[in-house]
Order: C-alpha cells, then structure tokens, then sequence
C-alpha cells in the first residue's frame, strides 16, 4: 500500500499537545509521538529501537499463550510494529493484553472500537504528558482503531486527528516515505 497523507487539522497543530511533535518528511507534515508514559508514569518511548528513524514505543503483549515485546511505530496513523515474538494468529479475532514489560502494569481499559465492523470493547491505553491526555488504541488483534482523547481541544478536532490512518490493518511497508519520492 501507499502512504496517503492525511491533512492535520490546523486547530490541531496550533494547540499541538505535549508528547507530540511535527516533523517534515519529503515536504509533508507528520505528527510523531515523542513522549507516552503509563497510567503510573513508566516511559513507554525506546530510543533502543528506532522505525522510520524516530524512537519507538516499547509495550509488552500477550496473544493467546505467547507474550514477548512490540515496538510500535511512533508516526501517528502508521501500524507498523517490530514484533519480539511470533504471537499466536488463533481464530483471527483475538485480543492482545498490553502491559510495562518490566513492571507488569496493564494498559489495558474498557474502550468501545470506533472502526466499523469492530465489536471489542477493550483498549490500550497510553498517557501523554501532563496525564490529561491519553492515546487509546484497539486490543483487537490487526484492528487499525486508534484515537487521542484530549482535555482542552474540541472533540470533532481530535475525531479528525483520530482518523488519520496510513495504512490498513497489517500492512508493511520496508520504507513509507518512499512513497513521496
């Protein structure tokens, strides 16, 4: 798949939260997040491990019986993952448990998908700082539902930030920016 540019808001990008930053890639603006903590404050963002050239989020998962570590693109809207283990694929429908890999704390929250044709009802979450912010993110195994939840900007201003999707569920790409060449 191609990388599709998707418009940020402007309201957005003047009120840009704190744990985000713009960065300019082949003429084109994209949000990064630079900085998410857990609900207890561990640091989630790795230098240790870098896709498209920014640190990446470090998180523990279990799928089904296997867990191991996954480092999640920080570029908003892209899914790409380096996964630490083979996770188990079952039935095409499962769930991840997140956590601190070395805490054991969970990121795990009650949060209804977004995505159409999505019925699970459990989410990652990961806190932005300053702790009123949050990324929220679907436990639905190859689910592309992700939003922020923000305390002081308009609600359809974050829907339109949340949208912002790069690729589908699953999709790979050796090098996205690429695309803008």
């Amino acid at each position: 798949m191609k990388l599709v540019h998707s418009q940020i808001p402007v309201e957005f990008l003047q009120a840009l939260p704190e744990g985000m930053k713009l960065v300019n890639r082949h003429g084109h603006e994209f949000l990064v997040v630079e900085s998410v903590f857990s609900r207890s404050g561990t640091p989630l963002v790795t230098e240790s491990v870098r896709i498209h050239g920014e640190p990446s989020i470090r998180i523990g998962i279990r799928v089904g019986d296997r867990n191991g570590l996954i480092f999640v693109d920080a570029f908003w809207g892209s899914h790409s993952k380096l996964w630490g283990f083979l996770p188990d694929a079952g039935d095409g429908d499962q769930t991840v448990d997140a956590y601190v890999h070395d805490t054991g704390e969970s990121l795990m929250i009650d949060r209804t998908c977004d995505v159409e044709g999505c019925s699970c009802t459990r989410g990652i979450e990961l806190v932005l700082p300053g702790g009123e912010n949050t990324i929220q993110v679907c436990a639905r195994l190859g689910c592309p539902g992700h939003r922020i939840v923000l305390a002081d900007m308009a609600k359809p201003v974050a829907d339109s930030v949340s949208g912002i999707n790069f690729f589908g569920a699953g999709s790979v790409e050796d090098d996205w920016f690429d695309a803008f060449a």
